[in-house]
């Protein structure tokens, strides 16, 4: 397939079809390549992104057909996938291209301050508004507003963005007079919405009314084919930043690269390519430089089956965390299985169950694993960061 370049500016199409020539007969896939990507992000990762795989060729198709609408798309992944790089290809691909694009992370901001942030207020809504502001929703008038991690909205904003979304208006704090919109809604979660709904976390209506169009963006390690596309995009631009020259990739390496799982998606990979120009040798990298080994060493080691902890092995508590986690290969049946089992040891053994500290436990604990950071955590747990914030204050591990 030739190379494909969409540029998010006034001349996305005249550079579009000029990028298209630059491909070749034996390019891996489509490369959706983002116009002076230093402005948007620092990150390499948020340059491009890579439609190879079957998978994502599959995707690719889906959003070439419903980009010129203007339906609501809900877009799902992990963590790391590039969930906002398939927002900004789908505006590219929008009669609102030319438009602004406006990203915003809902877990971001804290409750007190996500209504004025989407919304905007008024002069004197609140101490210290010494003058109005337009919200978000506002400042992406004509384009696109990209509302990441939506899932970590508190129910009480879920109600007035279903109501906005309605009603194509808002409100700015403080105000009475609605203003009009035209905004293209584009939401983004790592979380199993659908699971969220079940567990009254998230409103059922404002699901349906986000998932008009689903956008569902696998992990990587389930498009092997974008792996070494991504791999050999990433060491050409840190090869130039880093004046190396021409670098190559050994077998061994290209070997332990898609045989990698690849649990931190696109962004590991990222930060795997970069330590690998930094260490290896001689212009070439080797599997050794790129610090793997280590991972499957300890998946090697790994029982096949889960060990459960004897009844007295659950005062400490870790366990509970983990009983149902062994590698971080294992599957979701798998650690669902475990968990069940440890549970079982806990509940034959007769002893009282403290509900309450076991949930806190859990959450310290998984915490902990994650090096304290909260956006990992709630993905491992599959909540919300707020949700996740209250149990760490519950539990008294954060103020």
């Amino acid at each position: 397939m030739e190379l494909l370049a969409h540029n998010f500016s006034s001349d996305f199409a005249r550079s579009a079809h000029l990028a298209r020539g630059a491909g070749s007969a034996d390019d891996d896939g489509a490369l959706v390549a983002f116009r002076d990507p230093q402005q948007m992000s620092l990150l390499v990762r948020a340059t491009a992104f890579v439609f190879a795989d079957p998978h994502s060729r599959q995707l690719h198709e889906l959003i070439e057909r419903i980009a010129p609408s203007e339906a609501t798309v809900l877009i799902t992944g992990e963590t790391g996938t590039g969930k906002e790089l398939i927002a900004r290809h789908v505006h590219g691909l929008s009669g609102r291209a030319e438009q602004p694009f406006v990203a915003i992370n809902c877990g971001a901001f804290s409750e007190t301050l996500v209504e004025s942030e989407l919304f905007g207020y008024e002069r004197g809504a609140f101490t210290g508004a010494q003058q109005g502001k337009p919200g978000w929703f506002e400042t992406a008038s004509g384009g696109t507003l990209f509302l990441d991690e939506i899932g970590d909205l508190p129910l009480a904003m879920q109600v007035k963005l279903l109501r906005v979304l309605q009603e194509r208006e808002v409100v700015r704090l403080g105000a009475r007079r609605a203003i009009p919109i035209d905004v293209r809604l584009i939401a983004a979660t790592n979380v199993d919405l659908a699971e969220a709904v079940r567990a009254g976390r998230f409103r059922e209506d404002l699901y349906y009314r986000l998932q008009v169009i689903g956008l569902p963006l696998r992990p990587l390690r389930e498009r092997p084919g974008d792996v070494m596309p991504l791999t050999r995009h990433f060491m050409a631009i840190y090869a130039q930043r880093l004046h190396l020259g021409e670098v190559e990739l050994g077998a061994d390496a290209q070997q332990a690269l898609l045989a990698y799982p690849w649990p931190g998606n696109i962004r590991e990979l990222e930060n795997v390519i970069h330590r690998a120009l930094l260490v290896c040798r001689s212009g070439v990298v080797r599997a050794e430089d790129l610090s793997l080994s280590g991972w499957h060493r300890a998946v090697a080691a790994a029982p096949a089956t889960a060990h459960v902890p004897a009844p007295d092995a659950w005062a400490g508590g870790a366990d509970i965390a983990y009983a149902a986690h062994g590698a971080a290969a294992q599957d979701d049946s798998l650690a669902a299985e475990r968990f069940a089992r440890a549970w079982q040891v806990l509940l034959d053994s007769g002893e009282a169950v403290a509900f309450e500290a076991m949930q806190q436990e859990l959450v310290r604990t998984a915490w902990e694993r994650n090096e304290r950071n909260q956006v990992r955590t709630a993905k491992h747990l599959n909540l919300s960061r707020n949700i996740l914030r209250t149990f760490l204050k519950k539990a008294g591990a954060i103020d």
